[in-house]
């Protein structure tokens, strides 16, 4: 365990803020233009389900008879919530107060600014709810106690959520330890822990796929620096990999055993409500929330119409959409009204970063033995 926490290994905290601080605020027209543009907005639709699944058990618990009028008011902790992406999501679930907490003070600074665009456009609105109250924290997650930086001493939490950020903090055990007393200690009983988190299993097959511990796609590249990686001896903490989406070079990043969080979770009540990967939520899902998607633009449409470009040039990478159309049409053939078919799809290499994450739920127990 101790070979793992050399410093020089790790990353700097202060290297985190620097690199998140950098990243530009970019408008709609460049983020349409992006190969990873449908990819993004797919992620956000898992985030979005995810959410929506955990509020609407927190209300139906809380409703258990009771008027509306004397449900409890729902209380949530963002945790690395960047630029504030899920602020829409906790508007559309009306919750009553959110605590935005990250390492970056440039992403919190933006994310206050589209909290308080939101409040400005609400006021403006006639016949609409007051949004949610909402404070910012300018911390690293896994040094400092959040309980302690709350305005009210004794505030808890219905939900916490963390969204492609726990991984993060499994440098070493001290920081994740930190890291999930933040999310938890404050937790209501009944209260859930969710977030997306890397596959570290899949992670580990792709890469053990060639010698040198490396996988690429179209839009993403893996390196793990771990030569342990090939005999199976993987450390608890400290498994370190490099990630690359859509050439944009990320921080280095680090694998969380699931068992190993489960075990760790126990230790703030917590239990286990499951574990999911995205196309297992996809299959789940997509019945029920297949316009949500089509509106959030999560799929591409295939073909492309009104001489719209794909996403990518090479079209071998929509063979899986194309095969799938030609079973449609031929389905079709000879009905009196035959129409052109379209449908919607990520490119495979896209496919292939979505199998990369996975979903999860915790709750705090309701006694504590």
């Amino acid at each position: 365990m101790d070979s793992i926490r050399n410093d020089n290994r790790l990353i700097k905290n202060e290297d985190v803020a620097k690199h998140y601080n950098a990243v530009p605020e970019t408008g709609l027209l460049v983020r349409t233009q992006s190969r990873i543009f449908y990819l993004r907005n797919f992620n956000n639709w898992i985030k979005s389900i995810s959410i929506d699944d955990a509020l609407t058990k927190i209300k139906d618990s809380s409703r258990n008879g009771r008027h509306r009028s004397e449900q409890e008011k729902i209380s949530v902790l963002d945790m690395c919530c960047g630029k504030g992406g899920d602020l829409l999501k906790w508007k559309i679930g009306n919750i009553s107060h959110l605590v935005c907490a990250d390492i970056a003070d440039v992403s919190l600074e933006q994310c206050k600014s589209r909290y308080n665009e939101m409040v400005d456009r609400i006021k403006n609105e006639r016949r609409s709810h007051p949004i949610f109250s909402c404070e910012f924290i300018h911390a690293d997650l896994t040094e400092v106690r959040l309980k302690d930086r709350y305005l009210d001493k004794n505030l808890f939490f219905n939900l916490c959520s963390c969204q492609f950020s726990l991984h993060y903090s499994f440098s070493d055990m001290k920081r994740a330890t930190m890291m999930l007393q933040n999310a938890c200690e404050c937790l209501k009983p009944g209260g859930y822990f969710i977030g997306t988190i890397p596959n570290a299993e899949q992670l580990v097959y792709l890469a053990r796929q060639n010698d040198d511990l490396t996988f690429n796609n179209e839009v993403s590249s893996i390196k793990f620096e771990l030569e342990s990686l090939k005999e199976g001896e993987i450390p608890l903490f400290g498994a370190k990999y490099h990630f690359t989406l859509d050439e944009v070079v990320n921080l280095p990043e680090y694998l969380i055993y699931f068992p190993l969080l489960i075990k760790l979770l126990e230790r703030f009540d917590m239990e286990f409500v499951y574990l999911k990967t995205f196309p297992e939520l996809v299959k789940e899902k997509l019945p029920a929330e297949k316009g949500l998607l089509a509106r959030m633009q999560g799929l591409e449409p295939y073909p492309p119409v009104d001489d719209v470009e794909l996403m990518s040039k090479n079209l071998d990478q929509y063979s899986h959409a194309k095969e799938e159309i030609e079973k449609i049409e031929s389905m079709e053939k000879g009905k009196s009204t035959e129409k052109k078919i379209s449908i919607g799809t990520l490119s495979k290499a896209e496919w292939e970063v979505a199998t990369m994450y996975s979903a999860f739920m915790f709750r705090k127990k309701t006694q504590v033995t």
